[in-house]
């Protein structure tokens, strides 16, 4: 059995290892040419259209609805009318450069490209909706079957439904509980909700075919989206005792007054607890979609090279491809955790209490 695992395996390699360089040494003459940055950062970025696949010259792309507001009033029309942003649509067209590269602009009357008001349904936009409706469909087929409980006759849920609630009240129990504090049954439905929502865009842009692989979490408007609603939840539902201790801290009266030094510390301390929120899932997510892309890229890139360079790139590419797909795996829920977890060690912080409440 072990000897059949071991041939499997290396035929598989092999077969990695002969078949990857016959189209890298196709593509000899763009491989030169190849820009592995802008190839990258093309990847990551949003679109107007859904990518799904390429059938030899012909590019297989899902059109998105535009929706712009210029001088002349809104217009709405599919992404097909740039023709996989090539053509121009009413003056409106997708910039291939300059500050506003891969945005809808179009020319003012000295040649000058401006920005409409774009409410676009984007890639990006498009993979947050199907993310929010499997969420919903989930959620919707775990509560059916507490609904259908007779009272006092509680049945222990099997299969899908009994993993979803262990799932659940494991981030219950272990993070939300422990961290919140008393108060943990307020916030257990935010939180629960950020949990299940970036794991699951998170899972969604680890899927290599359609509709996965958009960059969601790895986009910093979304993570900052994010950072904004537990900065709202932290600072609204603050006690007295929490913002007391911002504005004067049990610290020497020199280190307040004349000059707010603490108090301006423990300020500075609000802004940057939902920075570093954005920042960790936004760069985590990102880098591991970018060195994924990288190490496929080692293909094509050695594709000039001499054949023996070429066969043994592919080979360490295929491999650690699969390793970095498999690890980001795991990042996709340990991002998720972290996130819900200093969620909830914020608002845990903000539900202080005067110390002889306390004792």
């Amino acid at each position: 059995m072990c000897r059949f695992k071991y041939n499997l395996l290396l035929s598989v390699l092999l077969f990695a290892a002969g078949a990857m360089p016959l189209h890298a040494e196709e593509t000899h003459e763009k491989s030169s040419e190849l820009n592995v940055k802008e190839l990258i950062l093309d990847h990551l970025a949003d679109s107007y259209e859904w990518h799904i696949t390429t059938v030899g010259e012909k590019h297989i792309s899902l059109p998105l609805p535009v929706i712009l507001k210029g001088e002349e009033g809104f217009e709405l029309f599919l992404s097909s009318k740039f023709h996989h942003g090539h053509d121009a649509y009413k003056g409106y067209y997708i910039a291939s450069e300059g500050k506003y590269k891969g945005k809808i602009v179009k020319n003012d009357a000295n040649g000058n490209p401006l920005r409409p008001l774009d409410l676009s349904i984007t890639k990006n936009a498009c993979s947050l909706l199907l993310a929010s409706l499997i969420l919903t469909l989930i959620i919707m087929l775990v509560t059916r079957f507490y609904r259908r409980q007779k009272p006092g006759e509680y049945v222990a849920p099997k299969g899908f439904v009994g993993f979803m609630e262990m799932f659940i009240m494991n981030i219950h129990d272990d993070i939300i509980k422990p961290s919140v504090g008393k108060n943990y049954a307020k916030f257990a439905p935010y939180l629960l909700t950020v949990f299940f929502f970036i794991f699951t865009n998170n899972v969604l842009g680890l899927v290599p075919v359609f509709p996965g692989g958009a960059n969601v979490t790895g986009n910093i408007a979304v993570t900052l989206v994010l950072a904004l609603f537990t900065f709202v939840i932290v600072n609204v539902f603050g006690t007295k005792e929490y913002w007391r201790e911002i504005f004067w801290p049990d610290v020497p009266t020199w280190l307040k007054v004349p000059i707010p030094i603490m108090p301006a510390i423990e300020f500075v301390g609000i802004l940057t607890k939902p920075f570093a929120l954005m920042i960790r899932l936004f760069a985590n997510i990102l880098a591991g979609h970018s060195i994924v892309l990288g190490l496929t890229c080692l293909i094509f890139v050695t594709a000039s090279m001499a054949p023996a360079i070429n066969h043994s790139m592919t080979v360490v590419s295929v491999l650690l491809g699969v390793f970095i797909s498999l690890v980001e795996v795991l990042v996709a829920y340990i991002q998720a955790y972290v996130f819900t977890m200093l969620s909830a060690i914020f608002i845990g912080l903000a539900q202080a209490e005067p110390h002889h409440a306390k004792h």
